[in-house]
């Protein structure tokens, strides 16, 4: 073969690579937005000053735009305050076979210490876009990144179409709070969200079963801040510690109960 005709070759091998990329890429047109909660569905826990509902559907109404301007067709769960259930959500999401589902939240907790932004996906189609998103608004976050992590949570596990599931912070934790009340942070957050979207990997088409199985290894959580590791493994260490001190402390009175016992029966 020639030099010449294996160049040739070689070029349309590359060709329909890229092209067959670009035709992944392409196909998912449609972004469906999932504001979290609504209506008297407020989100966050008992006493939460600042509403959930509130600052999901602001992130939600800001990201539309933004992405109508990218090209893409945008569908709304909900475009007001009302209480959509998690089955319809996933129903309209499922409507549209060439869609990308983007749920978006804020985190609460009891401990206002509790801080960061993570994002969630369960279909292993969806680990890139999940990525990809996470990538994008932790970068331009002030806050902690909790990593990207897999649960079955409804909107996830029953959507045939790839989802995610970003939570944009702790409305429990006064900073994190304060930043979602300013209107320039959540435009921040709508912007980052969009670029995660846009600049996403080439996503693959699921099959039929590949979203119910219990069995998929999503292999090391990208972006997993390693403070999170080291903690866990203190806290593992300690557990394991206080577990050898109890121990310790048991055999200890145990072996002071049979020495008492030798002595009271020499004694007699």
């Amino acid at each position: 073969m020639s030099v010449r005709l294996t160049r040739y070759v070689l070029y349309c091998f590359g060709a329909i690579a890229l092209a067959s990329t670009v035709s992944a890429q392409s196909r998912f047109t449609t972004i469906v937005i999932d504001a979290g909660h609504g209506g008297f569905d407020q989100g966050g826990i008992p006493g939460q000053r600042v509403l959930e509902k509130n600052m999901t559907l602001d992130v939600a109404l800001k990201l539309k735009p933004i992405l109508e301007k990218a090209g893409y067709k945008v569908i709304m769960t909900r475009s007001t305050d009302v209480f959509v259930p998690l089955g319809t959500r996933v129903a309209i999401a499922n409507s549209y076979p060439n869609a990308i589902f983007v749920c978006i939240h804020f985190n609460s907790a009891s401990r206002s210490g509790a801080s960061g932004i993570e994002t969630y996906f369960y279909s292993t189609e969806s680990a890139p876009l999940a990525a990809s998103i996470h990538s994008a608004v932790v970068g331009g976050a002030p806050s902690e990144n909790r990593g990207v992590r897999r649960r079955g949570y409804f909107v996830l596990r029953r959507t045939t179409v790839p989802a995610v599931l970003v939570e944009c912070g702790f409305l429990t934790n006064p900073g994190e709070a304060q930043y979602a009340l300013t209107n320039s942070y959540r435009q921040k957050l709508a912007q980052e969200i969009a670029r995660g979207i846009v600049n996403r990997p080439a996503l693959a088409a699921r099959t039929a079963y590949t979203n119910r199985s219990s069995q998929v290894d999503v292999g090391l959580q990208p972006f997993l801040d390693q403070r999170f590791v080291h903690e866990s493994k203190a806290r593992h260490h300690r557990r394991h510690t206080t577990s050898k001190r109890k121990k310790a402390t048991s055999t200890e009175k145990k072996s002071s109960s049979t020495e008492k016992k030798e002595v009271s029966s020499e004694a007699q």
